[in-house]
């Protein structure tokens, strides 16, 4: 089969080959599945960086969830078995962590549910405790992360307002649902979020990106706000100025999603049908800006690196949409 494997750490157009290589041979509780679809995460390009809080031993194929099918005809999402990630046309997954794919979605929009909406579930609603009503701040509101969060504060009643960088991403989170679209680089985020609330501030913040973004945010968290610390997508790590919680009585709330999987797998199914029943209302519905070939993969991983995507980038080995 192919798949793109990485030999060195480094940016992902320069250290990805795709290569012919042997199906992955599934263990005792694993299956083998064909990928009809793989969603490119950040976390791919930080794989490829060596950067990532796992690090895969070399040489090792990036792509951490995909939309499959098994050798019985499921149509699955699955989080492959890293070394052998799903940048590639077979994975190996245990069993017992598929989960079915949503009718309602396309085997690109499926790839792209998994990671992002259920990050976004566990932290508005698990983490945050957002309530109806309440304004929800989201950073890099067009991107992947993002996008997914617009879409479940609007399924939560809540007012939203998205940051985005330039007026093309704008139109974008604008169409995605939000109440007010605020363009960080020709705009100042703290004194639209004050004027658009009242001077009250936001109740919550969803930050995938940190560094200057978090600093932004919590000059605009409303009392008793929460701001979700998510992931540092700018590459910069902010360093909470605890005095200030304390002074403006806001919580800073952190979520590694992934920890669900083993400390609470049934709250992890539970959202699973959640988002199920949400896409099948047509609630919800993975923004797609890319479907690429498999032969593609690397440099698609680069653009998200890079951060000039928007929504979420697909890679389908077929080259088929369902």
């Amino acid at each position: 089969m192919q798949a793109w494997r990485v030999h060195r750490n480094g940016e992902p157009n320069e250290v990805m080959r795709l290569e012919e290589t042997d199906r992955p041979t599934s263990g005792a509780g694993q299956v083998l599945i064909e990928v009809l679809a793989a969603d490119i995460n950040f976390p791919d390009a930080l794989l490829c960086r060596g950067q990532y809080q796992m690090r895969p031993p070399l040489p090792f194929t990036p792509g951490v969830e995909i939309c499959g099918r098994t050798p019985d005809g499921r149509r699955v999402l699955a989080t492959p078995a890293l070394p052998n990630g799903g940048f590639a046309e077979y994975v190996v997954a245990d069993e017992a962590s598929l989960l079915p794919a949503p009718e309602a979605l396309d085997d690109a929009e499926a790839a792209a549910l998994h990671i992002g909406y259920q990050t976004g579930w566990f932290g508005l609603h698990r983490r945050a405790r957002l309530q109806a009503g309440e304004t929800l701040l989201v950073h890099a509101a067009a991107g992947g992360v993002g996008s997914a969060a617009v879409q479940l504060g609007k399924a939560a009643g809540a007012s939203v307002i998205g940051v985005v960088g330039g007026p093309e991403k704008a139109k974008i989170a604008g169409a995605l649902g939000c109440d007010l679209v605020i363009d960080r680089r020709s705009e100042d985020i703290v004194a639209a979020v004050k004027e658009a609330t009242g001077g009250r501030g936001a109740d919550v913040v969803y930050d995938p990106v940190g560094g200057d973004a978090y600093a932004k945010s919590v000059k605009c968290v409303a009392f008793e706000g929460r701001v979700i610390v998510v992931g540092f997508a700018s590459g910069v790590i902010p360093t909470p100025a605890l005095n200030h919680a304390l002074v403006k009585n806001y919580s800073i709330v952190g979520l590694h999603w992934g920890l669900y999987n083993t400390q609470d797998p049934a709250a992890v199914r539970a959202c699973h049908e959640e988002l199920t029943r949400l896409a099948a209302e047509g609630v919800i519905k993975p923004l797609i800006s890319e479907r690429v070939g498999l032969d593609q993969a690397a440099a698609a991983v680069q653009r998200v690196a890079d951060g000039t995507s928007t929504g979420r980038i697909v890679v389908l080995p077929s080259g088929a949409t369902r």
